[in-house]
């Protein structure tokens, strides 16, 4: 136990010298100083990384296990304006669709059919059309004939 004591004591006592030396020592501390900063913001920075990494994880997690999310990957499908244009160009591809009387809007992969139309055979063939487009999750259709009331959601 002595001999330790003594080494314990050496080390500090040469540290002492070191540190606290006329000539050099103001460097040496600064540079020990400066030294100690570094690895603490390293490690303030690896801890925020990580902290940022599990949450990713806990918020994927938490994504996969919600239900409704059975939606391809952002990557594989369109976003909602795109697929909104794609369902307009199906739909009103004849040259007797009603064009300017239906409303085509997308939220979340739900297209919205709005408007009036002539008869209930084209307010099906435009359902039936916009449900047939790849990346439509649903089709909510609120098209009317003349005279009839506009259904709501």
């Amino acid at each position: 136990m002595k001999v330790f004591t003594l080494l314990t004591g050496a080390a500090v006592g040469a540290a002492a010298v070191w540190f606290l030396d006329p000539d050099n020592g103001k460097q040496r501390q600064a540079v020990a100083r400066d030294k100690a900063m570094k690895y603490a913001r390293s490690g303030k920075d690896q801890a925020v990384q990580k902290a940022d990494y599990a949450a990713g994880v806990a918020k994927g997690a938490a994504a996969s296990a919600a239900p409704g999310t059975s939606r391809p990957d952002a990557g594989e499908r369109l976003n909602d304006p795109a697929l909104a244009r794609k369902v307009e160009s199906e739909i009103f591809r004849s040259e007797d669709a009603p064009k300017g009387q239906v409303s085509v809007n997308v939220q979340d992969g739900v297209v919205f059919l709005r408007g009036e139309v002539d008869d209930e055979g084209t307010i099906e063939q435009l359902a039936t059309g916009a449900e047939q487009v790849e990346g439509v999750r649903k089709v909510e259709n609120l098209l009317h004939t003349p005279g009839a009331e506009a259904p709501t959601t």
